[in-house]
Parts: C-alpha cells; sequence; structure tokens
C-alpha cells in the first residue's frame, strides 16, 4: 500500500529509542521528513547522519514546557501532517510505595504535557483542516498491569481526551488515535523486569520469561512491528479512523473489545 507520506512532515518525540525511534525510521523510510525530539544529543546526532536531509532534531525533555515551545518555533510556516505523542513511563510501585510527590510527577509524566503540547499544535491543523495525532499508551488504559498502578490510574485520561477531541475536530479532517502496546521488546520493559524479580525473589531473567509466558502468542513484540500500525495512522490512509484505541499485545487484553 502507498501511504503518500513522500514529503510529508511529522514530528515524532521520544524518537531517541523505543516505540517512537522505529515509528520516525518508518516514516523516513515511506519518504516523510521527520523533526525528531528526544533527549540525548549523540543518539540524535547519530540518526541525522543516517537520513540527511529527511530529518531533523531537537534535543531535549518534550514534557517541558521550553522545548515544546522550540517545536512550535521550529514548525512555524510548514505544512505539519502528524505528531507522535509519546514519552517515558513511570516507576513501577505499588500503592504503598509511592509518595504524593510521585503522583503528582506522574501526572504531569502522563497527562499534563500531552494536554499542553496538544493545546500548541491544534491551531497548526485547524488553519490546515487537516493533522493526524496518535497517542502511544499502554494496554493499562485497558487492563490493568501489575506494579504499575501510577500508569493505571493516568493513562486512561489520554483515551478520554483523545475521544473527546475526535469528536470535536473530526469535521476538520483532524484525527485522534491511540496506540496501547503491551509488552515489547524495548529498554522501557526493563523496569518491570525488575520490579517482578525483586517482589518475587527471582532473577530478573526469570522475571523476563514469566511475562513473556503470559502472552498469548509465546513472545514480546517488537518496536518495529508496532510501527507499521501507528504509521497508517498517520497517513492520509486513515482519513476515516479516529477516537480510537489499538492494542498491539500479542492477545494480552482478555476483553472481549481488546
Amino acid at each position: 500500500m502507498d501511504l503518500q507520506l513522500k514529503e510529508s512532515f511529522f514530528i515524532v518525540t521520544g524518537a531517541g529509542s523505543g516505540f517512537g525511534r522505529a515509528i520516525a525510521e518508518l516514516l523516513l523510510n515511506e519518504g516523510a521528513q521527520v523533526l525528531a525530539v528526544a533527549r540525548t544529543e549523540k543518539v540524535l546526532a547519530e540518526f541525522k547522519n543516517q537520513w540527511n536531509n529527511q530529518l531533523n532534531y531537537i534535543v531535549g525533555d518534550i514534557t517541558q514546557s521550553i522545548i515544546q515551545q522550540e517545536v512550535i518555533q521550529f514548525i512555524d510556516g510548514k505544512y505539519l501532517s502528524g505528531v507522535l505523542i509519546n514519552a517515558g513511563g513511570p516507576p513501577a510501585k505499588k500503592m504503598n510505595e509511592l509518595t504524593q510527590a510521585d503522583w503528582d510527577e506522574s501526572y504531569h509524566l502522563l497527562v499534563q504535557w500531552k494536554i499542553a503540547f496538544t493545546s500548541l499544535l491544534l491551531p497548526v491543523f485547524r488553519r490546515q483542516q487537516y493533522g493526524r495525532f496518535l497517542f502511544i499508551e499502554s494496554i493499562s488504559v485497558k487492563q490493568p498491569v501489575e506494579n504499575l498502578i501510577l500508569s493505571n490510574t493516568f493513562r486512561p485520561a489520554i483515551v478520554g481526551f483523545a475521544k473527546s477531541l475526535s469528536q470535536e475536530y473530526a469535521a476538520e479532517n483532524i484525527t485522534f488515535n491511540v496506540m496501547a502496546p503491551g509488552y515489547h521488546n524495548t529498554s522501557a520493559m526493563q523496569r518491570l523486569f525488575m520490579k517482578k524479580a525483586d517482589l518475587l525473589k527471582i532473577s530478573v531473567e526469570e522475571a523476563k520469561s514469566s511475562i513473556e509466558n503470559s502472552i498469548p502468542v509465546g513472545r514480546m513484540g517488537e518496536a518495529f512491528e508496532m510501527a507499521q500500525p501507528a504509521v497508517w495512522l498517520l497517513s492520509k490512509q486513515a482519513r476515516f479512523v479516529t477516537g480510537q484505541t489499538f492494542s498491539h499485545d500479542g492477545g494480552s487484553v482478555k476483553g472481549i473489545f481488546g
């Protein structure tokens, strides 16, 4: 399928590794221009070397307003096709391990900055009468994940946010969708392996095997596998899809509408 992405322009946050990197790479492979945002300059500089004129980058923490404003300044006057809203997750903890500071920091990490960044980008898309928002969340929006009470609590808020906006802006050809990944072979999984190992007094490798064995397909996903539906959702071809939350989880979600 031709996704018609050649010379389209996308913002990808959390582009240094994991899902963000995989999605950015696939967009570039499809001929798109990408502004990659991540915190590690060395990683982004190496990425830029691979893609030369197709890739630009901003170094910084996208959850901070100063970096969001830098992105807005960069896109001034450009036609923006879509944005991947993606950042790291909260620590793996149980209720009795949390402080009020943990809750406040996780609200900022998982909710607050996404609303602020969306608010900055919406006027750009409205002027164009076109745009694609795609949020990377977690299967915790569909069923709780053990030892991730912070994620279980806050990530569903973005599903409600995206669904509400999808209703408000559908007539302006601006779509809002969410991807809810399950267990994937990314560095972010390490915190879950370590937490499970600590609680059960087993090795990290044993904890990893335990999690992997719980997945119906018998293995963890790869970031490049999730990149494929994500890039489709960011394309013009997905114009009739909005307000949806898509699992990518190897069958882990048990609900009928998983």
